[in-house]
């Protein structure tokens, strides 16, 4: 209780989200940061994401607060990049969607063996959807697998497909067990084009396409998305929890970078 006060009495704001978590989550932010600005970060995640005390725990063993901050750091630097190119219409999707994504999703609940394929990867996602779902975040909620859609004579497969209920849109998902390629971006952007034509209901608005890939590449990705005109993202995942001790590492040498 000594550390809890001293923790939070020169930060009265916090004192409403201190009341909508538990205490045993209390103790697992108190303990697990290390600054006040990381604190509020879980506070209001947890409050947002209704998040069990192992959930929460999770999150923060997986660095949530620097892949997000480093994630953020990194749209910034894009935004001046292009910002620049005067001649180039920005396609990428608003900061408003973009804030419900991820730069990195950590999917070490799979279990997966050394080498697999998308296959195994696909269905190791639906077999632990739960899971899945509390990494995606909140409001995903799952449509299938191999959905299914038709044009003209041919039928084509897509990965996964959620809805965003607050977003209001279709998500679907191509899992890449490589590195992003932009021969990529063409088959998730004729999908995208497809759902918002055919599967789409009247009053959701045009459908959001994720890539999952193992890695990615920054300057491939910039490239590929500058001329883009669907609103699709390209994330990367994990298979193991990253240790916290990188994360930090990286974000201090971003910051060195930007100062």
């Amino acid at each position: 209780m000594k550390q809890f006060y001293e923790t939070y009495y020169k930060f009265p704001k916090l004192s409403s989200l201190l009341r909508e978590i538990s205490w045993s989550s209390n103790l697992h932010i108190i303990s697990k940061t290390k600054s006040i600005e990381e604190r509020e970060f879980y506070l209001r995640l947890a409050v947002k994401e209704r998040y069990s005390v192992r959930e929460l725990e999770r999150q923060i063993d997986s660095g949530c607060f620097e892949r997000t901050i480093l994630s953020k750091s990194k749209n910034d630097i894009y935004q001046y990049q292009i910002s620049i190119k005067e001649d180039i219409k920005l396609s990428t999707p608003s900061r408003e969607i973009q804030g419900y994504f991820k730069d990195t999703y950590v999917l070490e609940f799979l279990d997966l063996p050394e080498k697999f394929n998308e296959k195994t990867l696909q269905k190791s996602l639906v077999n632990n959807l739960k899971h899945f779902l509390i990494e995606l975040g909140r409001d995903f909620c799952f449509i299938g697998e191999e959905f299914r859609i038709q044009v003209g004579n041919n039928d084509f497969y897509i990965d996964l497909l959620l809805f965003h209920r607050e977003l209001q849109c279709l998500v679907a998902i191509e899992l890449k067990t490589d590195d992003f390629k932009p021969e990529y971006l063409g088959k998730l952007n004729f999908y995208l084009e497809v759902l918002d034509n055919e599967i789409k209901k009247s009053h959701e608005n045009p459908s959001v396409g994720i890539i999952l890939c193992k890695n990615r590449n920054v300057q491939v990705v910039e490239y590929s998305l500058n001329r883009n005109m669907s609103p699709a993202l390209i994330a990367e995942y994990e298979t193991k929890l990253i240790d916290k001790s990188i994360l930090e590492k990286r974000l201090r040498e971003l910051f060195d970078w930007k100062d």
